[in-house]
């Protein structure tokens, strides 16, 4: 694909990405977003399949970039998860 093409996929994914998120109530947000995290796996598994794959030096590096990033994006996810669901935890007297 020409990379002109690809560029102007990505600027509409982001604005309809940014539509969709804005018009998601507050009330659901912070669980719609926790129940994405498993989803985002696959970006993970994506870009693990991109780096194996690259040949040049340079799609390895952005390939090893990727996977990074999109680890720090589940791990910060579950983190973010874990903290929301310790609200709803009682505390127990003494302990």
């Amino acid at each position: 694909m020409h990379p002109v093409i690809l560029v102007l996929i990505f600027i509409v994914a982001a604005l309809v990405g940014y539509k969709l998120i804005s018009n998601v109530p507050s009330l659901l947000h912070t669980p719609l977003m926790s129940g994405m995290n498993a989803l985002s796996g696959v970006t993970i598994l994506g870009a693990l399949a991109a780096t194996g794959a690259a040949v040049a030096t340079g799609s390895r590096i952005l390939g090893f970039l990727a996977i990074v990033l999109a680890m720090l994006n589940v791990a910060g996810g579950f983190g973010v998860t874990g903290r929301m669901l310790a609200m709803f935890h009682r505390k127990e007297d003494g302990k």
